[in-house]
């Protein structure tokens, strides 16, 4: 059975594809280097549309409003702005009430889009363009360590890894942060009150690597300036051993930070990425692989969510479950000693 692989390695090639949610302007060339905070494409786009019914204003029929409409496809309009005048001895006069670009035309009718906003698309990573995607962004490569987490809060920025703990399970308060770790990522373990995210906040830091963060912080985290990813997920979960000994061996170095929301669908997620002086590249890691015994896994779900164990054997046809479902299940060795039933499902490959 394929899995989704958890890339939790000390090296390896690592491309992404930056797209705009709209086409726009890319702003970056092929062979070009980048660092994680430039901008590499821009676009504008609008949140809602509004209709102008020239037929319903005037009472008349769609024909009729066509010839009395006086803008066009593409056009840009001001709040207060004709669009369109009746004839007559006494013309009417038909106005925008808010400021948009007009994007059809017909039917008596006008369709304008409005409240513009500016997309502007971050590298996220350092490295170099592999490729241009016109209109709409760029794949990048850099080579160095890889950390995947589970939650981000869509924040990007880079700065050099310092570690704040002794043991995975550490918790992070305000009172350990003063002026020396302004501009720092901080490896992190619990957090457990947001006056630490106001106080991170305030340095400034650059970033925050947490084991995970409770339910209740989701809110502040999401508003905070800079990034934060829980390696682990939500709750009160040490860190797994695999990313935790990683990320304490390359503190000290140059370290970005790519929160970007975790979704199953796309295989998008929260990373650390820590870019590593090579004379070669290294392949580029599998998204999807085959679960086999001897396997590093990860569990997925409670209640052993984030637990890093070995995949002992997969049982074959169904079993069934404490809840009464039937399912495929592994057997997993966790590092603690214990042995567990975990349905497939709930299993991604560490690698």
């Amino acid at each position: 059975m394929y899995a989704p692989v958890n890339h939790i390695l000390p090296l390896t090639t690592v491309e992404r594809e930056r797209l705009l949610p709209v086409s726009g302007t890319v702003t970056v060339k092929l062979d070009q280097r980048v660092n994680p905070t430039d901008v590499i494409g821009e676009a504008n786009w609008s949140r809602e549309h509004y209709l102008i019914d020239i037929t319903r204003i005037l009472r008349i029929t769609p024909s009729a409003a066509d010839r009395l409409i006086t803008v066009s496809v593409d056009d840009r309009i001001s709040e207060g702005e004709q669009v369109a005048v009746s004839k007559g001895i006494i013309p009417r006069t038909i106005r925008s009430e808010r400021e948009g670009r007009v994007v059809a035309v017909g039917d008596g009718q006008i369709l304008m889009e409005t409240g513009d906003t500016s997309v502007k698309l971050k590298a996220g990573m350092p490295g170099i363009v592999i490729q241009v995607i016109p209109n709409k962004g760029a794949i990048i490569r850099t080579v160095g360590a890889l950390i995947q987490g589970s939650w981000g809060n869509g924040r990007i920025d880079t700065g050099m890894l310092h570690n704040m703990t002794e043991k995975s399970s550490d918790v992070l308060d305000a009172s350990r942060l003063d002026r020396s770790l302004r501009g720092s990522i901080i490896l992190a373990g619990l957090l457990k009150d947001a006056d630490t995210l106001h106080t991170a906040e305030d340095l400034p830091v650059r970033g925050l690597i947490l084991s995970s963060i409770s339910p209740n912080l989701l809110p502040v985290a999401q508003k905070m300036r800079f990034p934060i990813v829980a390696i682990d997920g939500i709750g009160q979960l040490p860190m797994n051993t695999v990313a935790y000994k990683l990320l304490t061996s390359n503190a000290k170095r140059e370290t970005t930070i790519n929160a970007e929301a975790y979704d199953r669908y796309t295989g998008t997620r929260p990373e650390v990425i820590i870019p590593l002086p090579v004379s070669e590249e290294t392949p580029s890691p599998n998204e999807l692989g085959t679960l086999q015994p001897g396997q590093t896994v990860r569990m997925r779900a409670a209640p052993h969510a984030g637990a890093i164990g070995t995949l002992a054997s997969l049982r074959s046809g169904l079993t069934t479950l404490p809840s009464g479902l039937r399912a495929s299940v592994a057997e997993v060795n966790l590092e603690n000693g214990e042995q567990i039933i975990v349905p497939l499902v709930n299993l991604e490959i560490v690698g």
